[in-house]
């Protein structure tokens, strides 16, 4: 086997200078090390808002200008407070208008969904909410004496999952039979329309039998309930002279325009409990602002949504009542108004 020729092997001196490519190459490699190193917080940017989740449980129907008003200001109170709805805010609502049997139904559903908060709105709608859960924080609105119904332990300490917003004393309902008296001097007998199942229909009349007792004014109380035997007691009623009707608080703002009308058509003078009563055509009207709550109660929703529990959280009573005096209706059941009504009413509807 013959020897292969040596072959001479040319070889480069080193170089320790880097060439341009593999800068750029040692360049782009770190760029990805520390595009790595950024990513989860890039990731963390672009993820979607955490949800909150708010239930609502309206005595007033969808279709009622009422309801949709206080459902305005509670989202815009919200909105003002830095929640969105439909973004990081999601608010599930059932309304119940005249359908009362769907309380129980209503409530359920709500406590199902498992809410951060649920929102009561009228005295009717607590109970069913509160022997539907127990832990999930519930805020009221419109509901006379939180402490003898149950819902609360006491006003300034609630000590359960329930706060709220009251709307009456008891007492001050005796104020409905004063007025009736003063607008309408003749009166001597009265319907009062009350829901008998709720507390507040029960500690409203007690409040207006005794101050009607010392004017000499007969009370007949009718269940606000069912819509045929409103309108029976109403006309068997009117046969007899010297006749007006007082209506509560609690259950009674899905009949309103029933009973309004009836009282027009019968010519009865009437006190209502809101002032949405007399703008809808009621004589008169003696109680809180409803829309105010809404307001307070949206504050309650985003305190609760940031941590502070119910039972730390106050139970507020109103702080004005609203005199509200319809001069057209009273025109047309022929009253004359005395002035020192006029003059003390916080708004006349002419």
């Amino acid at each position: 086997m013959q020897n292969q020729p040596f072959q001479r092997v040319s070889v480069r001196e080193y170089d320790p200078t880097p060439k341009v490519g593999a800068l750029m190459r040692r360049r782009e490699f770190l760029g990805i090390l520390g595009g790595t190193a950024a990513w989860p917080l890039a990731v963390r940017a672009q993820q979607p808002e955490r949800v909150r989740h708010v239930g609502m449980l309206n005595v007033l129907g969808s279709d009622d200008p009422e309801a949709q008003a206080r459902t305005k200001m509670f989202e815009q109170t919200l909105q003002q407070l830095g929640w969105t709805v439909g973004r990081d805010l999601k608010i599930e609502i059932r309304q119940i208008g005249r359908d009362v049997d769907s309380l129980r139904r209503y409530s359920a559903e709500l406590v199902a969904l498992a809410p951060d908060v649920i929102v009561s709105i009228g005295s009717i709608a607590v109970a069913p909410l509160q022997q539907a859960t127990r832990t999930i924080p519930i805020v009221f609105v419109n509901a006379p004496d939180p402490v003898g119904a149950g819902f609360v332990q006491s006003m300034a300490h609630p000590g359960g999952n329930i706060t709220g917003f009251s709307n009456f004393e008891y007492s001050m309902s005796g104020k409905w039979a004063e007025l009736l008296k003063q607008i309408a001097p003749n009166v001597t007998r009265a319907l009062v329309f009350r829901d008998p199942t709720s507390a507040a229909g029960i500690g409203q009349f007690g409040a207006v039998r005794s101050v009607a007792q010392s004017l000499g004014v007969e009370l007949t109380p009718v269940d606000v309930r069912d819509p045929d035997e409103i309108e029976r007691s109403v006309a068997a009623f009117a046969r007899s002279g010297n006749g007006g009707v007082i209506v509560t608080a609690g259950g009674t703002g899905a009949r309103r325009k029933l009973l309004i009308s009836l009282a027009a058509r019968h010519r009865l003078p009437s006190v209502y409990p809101y002032r949405y009563y007399a703008a809808d055509g009621g004589l008169i009207s003696y109680g809180p602002n409803t829309h105010d709550p809404l307001r307070r109660a949206a504050a309650y929703v985003d305190r609760i949504l940031k941590g502070e529990k119910p039972a730390d959280m106050p139970v507020q009573a109103p702080t004005k009542y609203e005199l509200v005096v319809n001069l057209k209706t009273a025109k047309a059941l022929g009253l004359t108004v005395p002035q020192s009504l006029l003059a003390t009413a916080d708004e006349v509807i002419e």
